[in-house]
């Protein structure tokens, strides 16, 4: 039998006494992972019962005091006062076209020119006769009249000598000194004179002012007047003027053409008050009113917004359509706006001032009798009615209901029944 060295007991008793150390780890590690896995389990537990412990989380509102405006927006075209259409009262050729496409013309500006050489020549006849006559009706105060004064007056003074003459042959014929063939000679050269007396002063009365004769001069100078207006009006058709100052829209002339009489020659955009037409629906007709303040843009220039203000409210209903035209006139127009370019308007139709508003998206039946929201109040989902007032384009006026500062549940948390707990996550009210 083999007896054990000192050596080897000492070990033997080294192995003996480390045995218990090895156990005492392998436990630590195995509560190590015991505990790890009751804070995960813990954990998850709390995580999954945090809606119930914490509530549900919602987006919600705040609700609190602001201006509120409540507006239509519509889509319309650029028109200009009126569009004039210039045509040709005659039949002419075309000498000259004064303006191009797009020019600025003034009233009163030559747009085309015509042959004239035919009216012209009927002018200058009929300002030929009017001369003529101008001159026979002077020549009846200046020259008629006083011939005829003249001989009135010879006959006056031959009548007196002959009336003389006829009284001393009457006292000779009484007294006997000459026969009665004398005295009736007398008779009839009175007569005579008298007779060219009377001739004479009816020439006169005939060439004053207000005599036939002058009434017949005075009337064929009128009619001769009214002759070279007529071929002066005849000869001012062939200068065809604008009739408007505005921007020559198109133009169907060129020099040489023969223009006939109606045929539309030009098109052009009068100036004056720049309007925008829309139309709405006939539903918004009772928010409308003359006078309210608009904003508009361009589709062109959809960052550049200028302003407008409605001025008429067609009073009729396109029954196709169901819609209402409204026009606006652009207080200041800008360079950019042509005719015919299609605008976005938004018209402000009312506004209220330091009002409670909430989301139009947090009301529950906003357009039946009994709107209401779910208001959160200590943690829970309180079902509230509402008194609403004006409804704004995102946010609505609040008369009554809630208070300054309450938070309400937008109403797409569709999940949410009225006393469920809560947990709110505010979201920023847009102004």
């Amino acid at each position: 039998m083999q007896l054990s060295s000192p050596e080897d007991t000492q070990a033997g008793q080294s192995l003996i006494l480390a045995a218990p150390s090895g156990t005492a780890v392998v436990r630590s590690h195995r509560w190590g992972r015991i505990a790890a896995i009751s804070v995960l389990g813990l954990f998850l537990l709390a995580w999954m019962l945090r809606d119930v412990v914490l509530g549900e989380p919602v987006m919600t509102y705040a609700v609190h005091r602001g201006n509120l405006t409540q507006s239509l927006v519509a889509s319309g075209r650029v028109v200009t006062p009126e569009r004039v259409a210039v045509a040709s009262p005659v039949m002419a050729r075309v000498v000259r076209v004064a303006v191009d496409e797009g020019s600025e013309v003034v009233r009163g500006q030559l747009l085309i020119e015509l042959d004239s050489r035919d009216a012209f020549a009927a002018q200058t006849s009929a300002e030929a006769i009017v001369a003529l006559t101008l001159a026979q009706s002077n020549a009846v105060s200046e020259v008629e009249l006083p011939a005829a004064a003249r001989i009135l007056e010879q006959s006056r003074a031959a009548l007196l000598q002959v009336s003389e003459q006829f009284d001393r042959l009457v006292d000779l014929q009484v007294r006997g000194f000459v026969g009665k063939a004398d005295l009736d000679k007398a008779r009839r050269d009175r007569d005579v004179a008298q007779s060219q007396a009377l001739a004479a002063e009816l020439q006169v009365t005939a060439r004053e002012a207000g005599g036939s004769h002058r009434a017949m001069a005075l009337a064929s100078l009128a009619q001769a007047r009214a002759a070279l207006d007529q071929a002066s009006a005849k000869l001012a058709q062939y200068r065809i003027l604008a009739p408007a100052s505005g921007v020559l829209m198109s133009r169907a002339v060129e020099s040489g053409d023969v223009a006939q009489p109606g045929q539309l020659l030009m098109l052009l955009a009068s100036t004056g008050t720049v309007r925008i037409e829309v139309q709405l629906d006939e539903k918004n007709l009772g928010k409308l009113a003359l006078g309210q303040a608009a904003l508009a843009s361009a589709d062109a220039y959809p960052e550049q917004r200028f302003a407008a203000m409605v001025t008429y409210i067609n009073p009729g209903i396109d029954a196709t359509r169901g819609s209402v035209m409204v026009r606006l006139d652009v207080l200041t127009p800008p360079a950019y706006l042509r005719q015919d370019m299609t605008v976005s308007v938004d018209i402000a139709t009312a506004e209220r001032r330091d009002v409670l508003v909430i989301p139009a998206g947090a009301v529950h039946d906003l357009q039946g009798e009994a709107p209401w929201v779910l208001a959160v109040r200590e943690r829970l989902a309180v079902r509230q009615l509402i008194d609403l007032g004006l409804l704004g384009d995102d946010n609505v006026e609040v008369r009554s209901g809630l208070k300054d500062g309450e938070q309400v549940i937008a109403a797409s948390a569709v999940t949410v029944q009225a006393g469920a707990r809560v947990r709110g996550q505010p979201e920023q009210l847009s102004p």
